[in-house]
């Protein structure tokens, strides 16, 4: 445990040196800001600059400033995140500086569980922002209550995300340069967007927690229908978490 923490808060004074934490913070309030904006505004640049199309789009609720907020997440949020936090220990593989540390007996799977555990941290603070700035931006804009299964939807979008540092984690135990590791973590991306081509794959689908938001926020999809995404989904960070700490402990730094 004490390495653990030590790690930890390692990582911690590292990410606010390196304006990591800032980095994704400052993005993840952009999006937020972003999100119920645009659908704010979109109506009224379509009129401004094409008029006959602007006739044929209703005017904008909730649930599109919702709409944008995922897309926003799931595509750039998602992006931005895993680039930044794609060298937490490729990065010091590769220059060798945790040889050091280990030499004097700090223990290998700490340093896997710590790093993962501060890039969750991380992942869920900016999600969080995200969330609450959107949320009330969107109250300002769209007075109302917040959709059902808002909360839901969200913890499903969290979800993926943690596994995919998970996947991120495993290859950076695996892999040396940082480089092979965004390469890996899209690969496994792509991996699951062609799989969720066969229609009886999608409910295991993990990629399903990020394509099916909003049709819980409309009704066309039930919290039971992505169970068993969410159970592969958790069943493959542990998998990624104890392969990497596996992988980092016969690893030769």
């Amino acid at each position: 445990m004490r390495n653990y923490l030590a790690v930890f808060k390692k990582e911690w004074r590292e990410g606010a040196r390196t304006f990591r934490l800032l980095i994704l913070l400052l993005v993840f309030l952009a999006l937020g800001i972003m999100s119920p904006l645009t659908a704010k505004l979109t109506p009224d640049l379509l009129q401004a600059f094409v008029p006959d199309l602007a006739a044929a789009f209703p005017a904008p609720t909730a649930l599109d400033a919702w709409a944008q907020f995922f897309k926003n997440v799931s595509q750039l949020g998602l992006i931005v995140l895993v680039v930044v936090l794609s060298g937490t220990l490729s990065a010091e593989v590769y220059r060798g500086t945790l040889v050091i540390l280990l030499t004097k007996g700090l223990s290998r799977s700490a340093v896997i569980l710590a790093k993962y555990s501060y890039m969750v941290l991380l992942w869920t603070l900016s999600l969080a922002i995200c969330l609450l700035v959107c949320w009330g931006y969107t109250y300002y804009l769209f007075p109302g209550p917040p959709p059902s299964l808002l909360w839901f939807s969200v913890f499903c979008l969290w979800a993926f995300g943690v596994f995919l540092l998970a996947v991120l984690m495993l290859a950076a135990a695996w892999l040396t340069r940082t480089i092979s590791c965004l390469l890996l973590t899209g690969g496994v991306v792509v991996g699951l967007l062609l799989l969720s081509i066969v229609p009886p794959t999608a409910k295991y689908n993990p990629l399903s927690l990020l394509s099916l938001n909003m049709n819980l926020l409309v009704g066309t999809t039930l919290p039971g229908d992505l169970y068993w995404a969410l159970a592969v989904a958790g069943g493959a960070t542990l998998f990624c978490l104890v392969t990497a700490v596996l992988i980092f402990r016969k690893k030769r730094l």
